[in-house]
Formats: structure tokens, C-alpha cells, sequence
């Protein structure tokens, strides 16, 4: 039986098994390294992140975005965005480093067993492990529109459905959403001759600012600091404190993490969107139907005025929601057994394990108790020592089912 399973080999996955090996737990990691990255993104796609807040975490601070670009005789420098494809790599590079070897197989389901929990994998192998972090990323949660939800693949896909935009060369394509998977997407798709529009909601667009310099005047620095997440105390706060942010009354940390860092679009997209792509605000899709030559959508303006839209395709660039029942991969009494917040998803302690013992949370399903760091890269630096700490913790205490023993099981231990 291994010490941890780690489910998810993408940044937060990595960084953990990373602190967890080098702590001397006997674990195992699934999941196809940096998949999100590498099968999920279109080419031409920028980080939106800073580069020096986009490291993985390993426990000495040695396998860094930066020192993979040196060695690939690039510059990592703060305010120019940094290519997907070469995260992706960065990430692979970090998996060959500090990490024991990746198991590609994924997870299909989890349930609990005595002392532990029981994982069946795509082959049908069944491995058991004393504790278990969910670091699934984001592919998961993918949110539809409802008006949108009731037509096929040919009609409507996610943003994160595609590795490239080839297919919709020369033709019409539109594009719902207001955020940067929108705009970017958008931007790709007029730059290959795609006819494309955005639809989105609201009445004008969001744009990020340029960075301000790295090396500033004291007083400037002091006004609006550097942060993973962008300039300004509070930006600061989120990505740097995320310890204290659990601290809020749940009511605030649900509403921040629902509306903190809105959708908008880097500075760098900006110009490539308005030269190139239609842009229709202030107006919702209110139904759909899927016709023989592409989809009709049915639009209500912000006035109440209502039109349609014909369009060969729709891509939805509507984000994600992490909530419970999207684990499909857990087993229903676990999945019923975790605790959620006011917005669905599961709710954590203070080292990121949730309500069932020694199944610990890892990424954008902590968004809710640690704050909008953990929808980034960035978060994953301060979720792997802190998470570690308590997967050490855990298998110190025993890791049970609770409620109810299984056969040859412990009672439960006291909640700290």
C-alpha cells in the first residue's frame, strides 16, 4: 500500500509528488504530464502569468521556469508572456527532475477501503494507497451554457476541447465568453481566416494592464506591489497570504472567489482582437438549436431585444465550476461524504484535506477556502509544502473512513 497517490500530473500534481518524495513518502503519480497543457490548447496560445510566477515547486527552489528557458537559450523576462508549448515543456522537464517516474494511466475510480483507499485505473489495476490527493486540474469542471448544453459535439465544444483551430479554417465560428480563453481564442482563429465573433455578457470588455517595470521607485513598489497574480495589495494578498484568506468568513471567500479577477484580456491579445475579431456586448444566448447547415442561436441584447444568429459552430470559452459532483472518478458515498461550501465545491481544512480523512484537494477545487492563487500556477508553490504537512500528518494519525469502520479498520481519530 503506498503512503500517497497523487491523481493529476499536471502543476499542482507535480509540485506535490515533488515535496512528497523528497519528504521519503513511498507514492505513486497518474496522469499524462502537463496533459491540459500540451492536448487542450491550441498552438499560438501565451501564458497570461508572469514567467517568474509560473514555476512548479520543488522543496530547494531548483527547477524553475527560468533556468528551463536558459538552458533552452531563452530569456525569461518579466512583462513578456511566455509560449504554452514551452510551459508544456518546462513542465516535462520538471517531471524528468523532481519527480518519480509518472504513471500515464488514469484514474477511472476511487473508493474507500480498510486503512485507505482503493483506485481503479484505465486497465482495470487496482492500486491502494493510505491517502490520496485530487490534483485533476481543470478539465473535469468545464461549464456549457445551459441554453447550449442540449447539442452535440459537432455543434458545441468547450475552449479546453482543442488542441488546434484547424478545422475551422474558412469558416464561422463564435465564440461565447468575455475572458482571456475567449479572446485569444478568438484572435487565433481571425488570425487563420476564421470568420468569428464574441458574444459575451457584458457591456464593454475587460483588458489587464501593461506590467509596470520590475524595478521601480520605492514609493510606486509600495503603492501597488508585484504579486503572482498581478500588481496591488490585493492581488497581493490573494496570491501571497492564501493562509490568511482561509481565515474570511465563508460568505466572503465564496464571493471573492466567484468575482475576484474577472474575466479579461491580457494586454498583449488587445490589439490582434480589435483589429481582427467582431465583438457584439451586452448580449446572452437564450437557445440553441442545431440546423443543417451549422447552429441557430437565439441572443437577448442587454436592452431586451431579441435576435438570431447563425453560426457553423460555437465555442464556448464559459470557464469552469468545481463542484463535488464533477468528481465523476470518486466513488458516490465519497463524493457524498465531502463537505462543500455555498458554491459547491468541497470544502478543506487548513492543510488541504478535506472532510473525508486522507483525501486531500489540490488546485481550482480549493479556489473556494484558499483563495483565486489556487486557480493559477502560482498556487501550487504554497499548496505543496502546506499539503504535504498534512498528508505527513495524516499517516502519523491513520487515515479511516468516517462515520463507520470497514472490516479490520481503526476508529476513527479526533479532528485537529
Amino acid at each position: 500500500m503506498y503512503d500517497l497517490l497523487v491523481v493529476g500530473a499536471g502543476p499542482y500534481g507535480l509540485s506535490i509528488a515533488s515535496h512528497a518524495a523528497a519528504a521519503g513518502l513511498n507514492l505513486r503519480v497518474l496522469g499524462r504530464p502537463m496533459a491540459s497543457w500540451r492536448d487542450h490548447m491550441p498552438g499560438g496560445m501565451y501564458l497570461k502569468s508572469e514567467p517568474w510566477a509560473s514555476n512548479l515547486s520543488d522543496p530547494q527552489g531548483s527547477w524553475t521556469l527560468d533556468r528551463y528557458c536558459a538552458g533552452q537559450g531563452v530569456q525569461a523576462r518579466h512583462g513578456e508572456p511566455i509560449p504554452v508549448e514551452m510551459f508544456a515543456e518546462y513542465g516535462l522537464w520538471f517531471a524528468r527532475n523532481a519527480v518519480p517516474e509518472v504513471d500515464e494511466r488514469m484514474l477511472t475510480h476511487l473508493t474507500r477501503c480498510p486503512g485507505g483507499f482503493e483506485a481503479v485505473l484505465s486497465d482495470g489495476e487496482a492500486l491502494r494507497a493510505r491517502t490520496v490527493v485530487l490534483a485533476v486540474g481543470v478539465l473535469p469542471f468545464v461549464e456549457i451554457p445551459s441554453a447550449l448544453r442540449q447539442l452535440d459535439a459537432d455543434a458545441v465544444t468547450h475552449s479546453s476541447h482543442h488542441a488546434d483551430l484547424d478545422r475551422f479554417r474558412g469558416g464561422d465560428v463564435t465564440v461565447i465568453g468575455g475572458g482571456q480563453a475567449a479572446l485569444e481564442t478568438a484572435a487565433l482563429l481571425a488570425e487563420q481566416d476564421t470568420r468569428v465573433r464574441v458574444l459575451a455578457r457584458a457591456t464593454e470588455l475587460g483588458w489587464n494592464d501593461v506590467p509596470p517595470p520590475w524595478e521601480r521607485p520605492w514609493w510606486r513598489a509600495a503603492r501597488s506591489p508585484h504579486s503572482g497574480l498581478g500588481p496591488g495589495w490585493r492581488n497581493w494578498f490573494y496570491s501571497e497570504r492564501p493562509n490568511l484568506y482561509r481565515r474570511l468568513p465563508e460568505p466572503t471567500r465564496t464571493r471573492i472567489a466567484a468575482t475576484a479577477l474577472g474575466p479579461a484580456g491580457a494586454w498583449w491579445v488587445r490589439d490582434r482582437v480589435e483589429r481582427a475579431v467582431e465583438v457584439r456586448l451586452g448580449h446572452e444566448v437564450t437557445a440553441a438549436q442545431a440546423t443543417s447547415d451549422g447552429v441557430r442561436l437565439e441572443l437577448a441584447s442587454a436592452d431586451g431585444q431579441l435576435t438570431t444568429l447563425r453560426t457553423d459552430h460555437v465555442i464556448a470559452a464559459t470557464g469552469f465550476r468545481a463542484t463535488r459532483e464533477r468528481l465523476g472518478m470518486v466513488a458516490g458515498d465519497v463524493r457524498g461524504a465531502l463537505a462543500v461550501s455555498a458554491d459547491g465545491s468541497p470544502t478543506v481544512g487548513r492543510e488541504f484535506e478535506s472532510s473525508v480523512p486522507g483525501l486531500f484537494l489540490a488546485g481550482l477545487l480549493t479556489a473556494g477556502g484558499f483563495g483565486p492563487a489556487m486557480r493559477f500556477v502560482h498556487g501550487a508553490t504554497f499548496t505543496a509544502g502546506v499539503l504535504v504537512r498534512g498528508v505527513r500528518r495524516r499517516l502519523r494519525t491513520g487515515a479511516t473512513v468516517p462515520g463507520r469502520r470497514l472490516p479490520g479498520e481503526a476508529p476513527a481519530p479526533a479532528r485537529r
